[in-house]
């Protein structure tokens, strides 16, 4: 038991546990990939958001090297980095399914867009379209 009386699971599942009031510190992770083309690790910050129970991660449209790291190989670290320190491995697989990319990027959307605006975007973002790439 942490000091919290929290065991390093249920700190683990509270910080995945992210929802519409969670701050950007909170959606706030590491990735550590594989470099596609290098092997080498790469690790970079992202936010990381939930939709029905699964984690995803998205950027911006355009080419992201997270993203081809992933596809190329999918196996990658997460870092949890507030409210605890956890290294956990993960495997990427890619959100092709139409449906399942509107309904989750909508959801997202919904939530960064709301007026109290917890994750402190500071700007409202439209609808997501299909050049927005997304992993669960």
């Amino acid at each position: 038991m942490g000091q919290d009386g929290l065991t390093t699971g249920d700190a683990v599942r509270a910080a995945l546990a992210i929802d519409r009031s969670s701050t950007a510190r909170a959606r706030t992770v590491d990735i550590t990939t594989t470099g596609a083309r290098t092997g080498r690790p790469r690790r970079i910050e992202i936010w990381f958001y939930r939709h029905e129970g699964t984690v995803y991660l998205s950027g911006l449209p355009g080419r992201r090297d997270w993203y081809a790291n992933l596809l190329a190989q999918p196996e990658f670290t997460f870092h949890l980095k507030h409210g605890v320190r956890a290294d956990l491995p993960a495997r990427a697989v890619p959100v092709t399914d139409p449906a399942r990319r509107l309904a989750a990027f909508t959801e997202f959307t919904e939530d960064m867009n709301q007026p109290h605006d917890p994750a402190r975007i500071g700007r409202r973002t439209s609808r997501w379209g299909s050049g927005w790439r997304a992993v669960r």
